[in-house]
């Protein structure tokens, strides 16, 4: 009697060696570089914010700043500023 290498030419393979992945991965890639973040914002701040923004593209002489730029700076410097991050934290502490 011969094994089913002999009759076929392939080795059988066990389930978790056929599940295996066959290219490499990594653990928490994206598929994009970038990943999407959503803020829900009241009406007066949504305004304000607008506001903000037009004076920002009059001051920086360009047609608009978008929402995506101001949080993308602003984030920049939380994450960069130890003095800012420590605002930011004495503020969350004080809405809690």
């Amino acid at each position: 009697m011969s094994s089913e290498n002999d009759r076929t030419g392939v080795t059988a393979l066990t389930p978790s060696v056929a599940a295996a992945p066959t290219e490499p991965f990594g653990i928490g890639r994206t598929r994009s570089p970038r990943t999407r973040r959503t803020v829900d914002l009241s009406p007066g701040q949504h305004r304000a914010l607008d506001i903000w923004q037009r004076d920002a593209a009059d001051r920086l002489g360009v047609a608009r700043v978008t929402g995506q730029d101001v949080l993308t700076a602003l984030i920049d410097q939380l994450l960069s500023d130890p003095r800012l991050s420590a605002e930011i934290t004495r503020a969350l502490q004080a809405r809690r």
